[in-house]
């Protein structure tokens, strides 16, 4: 399993990280879970060439915080506590997503320009 580190401010975003493969992964996302544990969470890549990204919480039942990555793996945007049955605006510049627990990314103080990295097993 692979931890988020978010480099910036020296923590950890998310201990357990989850990859979606494949479009039926990408597509799925969350959706049919009864909650993210804690600690938790699912990331989500466009895949090359795509740099622009937005989710969909339809048929999830519980909030979370969206953070979106860029190439380099910094912090493009943040969107904290995305209810369910919304659908986020696209985020340029963004080629994955870390979905977290709702409240991760304030837990974590992490800001639009932080620097995370991916660490541990594929």
């Amino acid at each position: 399993m692979k931890r988020a580190i978010n480099l910036t401010r020296g923590n950890v975003l998310c201990a357990n990280v989850e990859e979606a493969h494949g479009a039926m992964g990408r597509g799925k996302g969350l959706m049919g879970r009864k909650e993210l544990a804690a600690d938790a969470g699912l990331l989500i890549g466009a895949g090359p060439p795509i740099q622009v990204m937005w989710i969909h919480t339809f048929f999830m039942r519980f909030a979370i915080d969206l953070v979106f990555l860029d190439r380099a793996g910094r912090i493009v945007r943040i969107i904290a506590g995305v209810r369910p049955w919304r659908l986020t605006a696209p985020v340029f510049g963004a080629c994955c997503v870390l979905e977290l627990e709702a409240g991760a990314a304030r837990r974590t103080s992490s800001a639009v320009g932080d620097e995370v990295r991916l660490e541990g097993e594929p």
